[in-house]
C-alpha cells in the first residue's frame, strides 16, 4: 500500500508548520554523550537489533555544532555540570535534551555533594526516562514520545500565545502521549481512544486492547458505594 492509494487525486494539503515539525522530528542528530552504565543502553539503541536508524536517528554527532538532540546518559557529577552547559550552549536551536535514566534525572542512589540531584538544574529537560538503567525499549518509547511532542510545538509567537492560552482554559490535549499506529488505522479505535485520553484513560485503553482486567470508573462509583 503506497503513499498514491491513500491520495487518488494527487493533492495533498497541509501547513508549514507541520512539515518544518515533520522534518525536525524525522531527523535528530543526537550528541556522543555517554556519563555512566547508561550509555551502554544507549550504544545497544543504536546497534543492529534495535537499529536507530529507522527513525533517523543512526548519527550520532561527535560534534555539539551538528546535533540537537542530547541524550544525558548516566549521573552528572559537579565536575562535569559545566562541561554539559557548556556543550548544550554551543548546539544549534531548536535543541532537545532528554534525560536518561534516574540518575540524570534525580541524582538516583547518589544522594551526595558529589552528583547534580536532576539534570535539569543545569539544562532544561524536554524528556524524562525512568529506569536503573533504561532498557534500549525503554529509549525508543521515550524517543517517540519526544517524536510527537516536537511535532505539536508551535512556531511563531501567535501560536504560542493561542496554546498558552487553551492550556490555562484547559483545553488543550497532552503532547507526551502519542496515539499508537494501529490504532491511528482503524477509525472506531481512534474514536475510542480519543474518549479516552479525554477522561485521562490512556492507560486503561491500552489494557482493554490486550484483553486485561480494567477497572471502569462507573465500577469504582459501584465499589465505592
Amino acid at each position: 500500500m503506497g503513499l498514491e492509494e491513500k491520495l487518488p487525486s494527487g493533492v495533498l494539503l497541509t501547513t508549514v508548520e507541520k512539515v518544518v515539525n515533520w522534518t525536525r522530528k524525522s531527523s535528530l542528530w543526537p550528541a556522543t554523550f555517554g556519563l555512566a552504565c547508561c550509555a551502554i543502553e544507549m550504544m545497544a539503541t543504536g546497534a543492529g537489533r534495535y537499529d536507530l536508524a529507522r527513525f533517523g536517528m543512526e548519527v550520532f554527532r561527535a560534534s555539539p555544532r551538528q546535533a540537537d538532540l542530547m541524550i544525558v546518559a548516566g549521573r552528572v557529577s559537579q565536575k562535569m555540570a559545566p562541561v554539559l552547559r557548556q556543550i548544550y550552549d554551543q548546539m544549534p536551536e531548536p535543541r532537545w535534551v532528554l534525560s536518561m535514566g534516574v540518575c540524570a534525572s534525580s541524582g538516583g542512589m547518589f544522594n551526595n555533594y558529589a552528583v547534580v540531584q536532576g539534570v535539569d538544574h543545569i539544562v532544561p529537560v524536554d524528556m524524562y526516562l525512568p529506569g536503573c538503567p533504561p532498557r534500549p525499549e525503554m529509549l525508543m518509547d521515550a524517543i517517540l514520545k519526544l517524536h510527537h511532542k516536537i511535532m505539536n510545538e508551535p512556531l511563531g509567537d501567535r501560536r504560542a500565545r493561542h496554546l498558552e492560552q487553551a492550556r490555562q482554559e484547559g483545553r488543550t490535549r497532552d503532547l507526551l502521549v502519542e496515539m499508537p499506529s494501529t490504532v491511528r488505522a482503524d477509525k472506531n479505535l481512534r474514536r475510542a481512544y480519543e474518549e479516552a485520553a479525554a477522561q485521562g484513560r490512556t492507560g486503561q485503553f491500552a489494557i482493554e486492547q490486550r484483553d486485561g482486567n480494567v477497572v471502569l470508573p462507573e465500577q469504582l462509583g459501584r465499589v465505592a458505594r
